[in-house]
């Protein structure tokens, strides 16, 4: 989904007045490449210093209560930011708008938030180096670590049903059967494939209702790209994009680091030859995420880390084919045939790994050891 940028950018000024922003406004120009919202980096003048801000407009179709996403990354944010020196490059910092408020409402209603620019520090789409991996693992499992002791209530569900996997199995089935859109036919072996795995989707679901595993705060996003690596020492500085930061497993964590991670392919590859799970770099996830985050998992959640890579892999998967069936109204698409091009690779993915499965419950068992 696409809301186009021309107006977006003519308005970019307009929307950072509205920010507690310093300086003589520069410039503007989309950043990233995200599926859900509208990105712009804008710059600043300041006392002869050039200073970048993220300008982002929140997609309201997907996250329909703004308000209590803010909440949210507000409390996160402030709770990561707690007694570290290096907060600023370390955390989100949002920036207030004129009124004191951390978010602001154009005059069409659209949503508009604003963070401090970190600099010096980048993300990737694909692994260039497995000791990216290894960081990015790293501090995802510090960043779920960190937010064991967040006080009060129960934070937001910001996508209800995000990653509960029988639900997204069963909006598939919904989609396929109303076909609303006449996809069905084009998407055939994929429908196939979805439906001859069912029995995988309730498994860490009915291990969670045994209680067997707990849940928590976790980010529920995170690729390889929400993790920002320093230019110079190449570690994790800082997580990015909180909007999914809700109660969840832990494993869905991992697992959709390796989906991103260890694909030898970029996430919408045509050429399905070119896509597998990469052992070595999955070796190195599970490394850098046992350094951090291994006081924290329970037995059951060390032993379920190959099968959760394969789970969230699938789920993706199903997410793309069911939105192309819908006729492609949740995540932006450049071509017509997108989303099925994306749910092709992460199949071909979920394949990899199962011809992989023991060779990955070896490492972990490995590494757990």
């Amino acid at each position: 989904m696409s809301f186009g940028t021309t107006n977006v950018m003519t308005d970019l000024t307009a929307i950072a007045k509205a920010f507690s922003l310093h300086g003589c406004y520069l410039a503007g120009a989309p950043y990233g490449n995200g599926h859900i919202n509208d990105t712009y980096a804008v710059t600043y003048e300041e006392h002869g210093r050039r200073i970048r801000y993220i300008l982002q407009r929140i997609n309201d179709r997907v996250f329909r209560n703004v308000p209590a996403l803010m909440e949210n990354i507000q409390r996160v944010t402030t709770h990561l930011a707690r007694g570290d020196a290096t907060a600023g490059r370390r955390t989100l910092t949002i920036v207030p708008t004129r009124e004191g408020a951390a978010y602001h409402r154009d005059s069409v209603g659209g949503y508009w938030r604003c963070y401090v620019f970190i600099e010096n520090a980048q993300t990737y789409e694909i692994l260039q180096d497995p000791r990216q991996a290894r960081e990015a693992a790293r501090a995802f499992g510090e960043f779920q670590c960190l937010l064991v002791n967040l006080g009060g209530p129960r934070l937001h569900d910001t996508i209800p049903h995000f990653h509960d996997t029988r639900h997204r199995f069963d909006a598939l089935q919904r989609a396929v059967a109303a076909d609303r859109h006449g996809r069905a036919a084009a998407a055939e072996t994929e429908i196939a494939f979805a439906l001859a795995r069912e029995a995988m989707v309730d498994v860490l679901l009915n291990l969670q209702a045994r209680g067997e595993i707990p849940e928590r705060i976790t980010h529920n996003d995170t690729k390889l790209n929400n993790v920002m690596l320093d230019d110079t020492t190449g570690q994790g500085v800082c997580v990015i994009d909180f909007d999914t930061v809700m109660p969840g497993l832990v494993l869905y964590d991992f697992g959709d680091m390796v989906r991103s991670a260890a694909n030898s392919a970029a996430e919408d590859e045509t050429d399905l030859s070119r896509v597998r799970m990469q052992l070595p770099v999955f070796a190195v996830l599970v490394e850098g995420y046992l350094a951090s985050a291994g006081p924290l998992l329970n037995e059951t959640e060390r032993a379920y880390l190959a099968f959760a890579a394969r789970l969230i892999t699938f789920e993706i998967g199903l997410r793309f084919l069911t939105d192309f069936l819908e006729g492609d109204t949740y995540f932006k698409i450049h071509r017509s045939v997108h989303n099925l091009d994306r749910c092709r690779c992460q199949f071909a993915l979920v394949r990899s790994m199962e011809t992989q499965a023991a060779e990955m419950n070896a490492v972990v068992e490995k590494l757990t050891s």
